[in-house]
């Protein structure tokens, strides 16, 4: 992997967000790479394909890339809620790479993979509503909430200017395969309570502590009105997947 962009590319257009595009896909083209298989390159994906910027030419997994300047935030812009909505709902929202780059030397800093098994209801929001006065009046946007989605589950292959080896990077993501099986509800569930889990802030917690935070998991679900008995029921899950030891009497530790 380089993290030399092909600044170049920039020449033959005046927006900024149009020299972003072109020249973040020509480098993901040649940088990029299947973390689900062992593909060592992405191919570009069918001109006007809504959402899908990258296939997978073995395994046919889908990718998008979306690129900046600015540091990646909490917050990530994105299109439509609904078309969001229905994408989670039937399993259709592609991975997401995140790339951000320096802007005067077009360098890459950060990348950041998503996998597209760990999107949830709960990690996007609606935005406002377009003014009366805008052109697409009353459209709702949504923005993609990294803060919502577990640090577990959130893949990097390029941090602060330094190479994530892909053995690590297809390694992490393999961890998180499991995830795929679930349905989108309960998927949901075991990233939330996972979070949960991680902003405690320590490895051994008690469920007590866990109930404790059950107020936070109502709202990201307020249709269930038995949330100690879902978070029994994920801790359990999570234990399955290897992200949580059982101590007994009450006690859990954080693998």
């Amino acid at each position: 992997m380089y993290l030399q962009m092909p600044a170049e590319l920039a020449g033959g257009y005046k927006s900024r967000a149009q020299q972003t595009r072109v020249v973040s896909e020509a480098w993901g083209q040649e940088n990029l790479y299947c973390p689900n298989c062992p593909s060592e390159c992405l191919a570009r994906s069918e001109p006007n394909t809504e959402a899908i910027d990258f296939v997978c030419p073995e395994c046919r997994h889908p990718f998008q890339l979306k690129s900046q300047s600015r540091p990646i935030s909490n917050r990530i812009l994105d299109a439509g809620y609904q078309p969001m909505y229905r994408a989670i709902v039937s399993d259709r929202r592609p991975n997401l790479f995140l790339l951000h780059y320096e802007e005067a030397a077009w360098e890459v800093v950060d990348v950041l993979l998503v996998p597209r098994f760990v999107f949830s209801l709960s990690c996007i929001e609606a935005r406002k509503p377009l003014a009366l006065s805008a052109e697409r009046h009353g459209w709702v946007g949504c923005n993609i909430v990294l803060a919502r989605i577990p640090p577990d589950a959130r893949v990097p292959l390029v941090t602060n200017g330094v190479i994530v080896s892909p053995a690590t990077v297809r390694e992490r993501f393999r961890r998180l395969q499991p995830l795929e099986k679930l349905g989108h509800e309960a998927r949901g569930w075991t990233l939330d309570v996972l979070n949960v889990l991680r902003a405690l802030g320590r490895k051994e917690f008690t469920l007590a502590e866990v109930y404790a935070r059950g107020e936070e998991l109502q709202r990201l679900h307020p249709q269930n009105r038995y949330v100690e008995a879902k978070i029994r029921q994920q801790l359990q899950r999570l234990r399955d997947l290897g992200f949580v030891e059982f101590l007994g009497r009450g006690a859990y530790r954080l693998r």
